[in-house]
């Protein structure tokens, strides 16, 4: 009986062994903020808001206002941190998220 060769790899079965993480290149790379090294491993929600109130409102490179910018820069971070984000921390950020609506007046 003839031997059978083994079907070449594509690139589909490589992808599925090394997942690619482009969430964590738009958060190193993102055009919209330049944000302070380590802002989401603070601990205090009103230094984090701040942070990134001052960055949004700073950018000039921005697609929305300032606000919205801040936010969905937060939001992605905790979305992006998923399982692996420490309880304690996605505490942290989501008063981050009460906090920068107050510091923008949004309440």
């Amino acid at each position: 009986m003839p031997e059978r060769k083994k079907p070449a790899k594509s690139a589909k079965s490589a992808a599925k062994r090394a997942p690619s993480r482009w969430s964590a290149e738009a958060m190193r790379h993102s055009n919209a903020l330049d944000l302070e090294p380590g802002v989401f491993t603070w601990k205090d929600p009103q230094r984090i808001a701040a942070s990134l109130k001052r960055s949004a409102e700073m950018s000039t490179r921005r697609k929305a206002a300032p606000y919205r910018s801040a936010l969905s820069m937060l939001t992605f971070h905790i979305n992006r941190g998923g399982t692996n984000l420490p309880a304690a921390q996605r505490k942290v950020l989501e008063r981050a998220k009460v906090e920068l609506r107050r510091q923008f007046g949004r309440e």
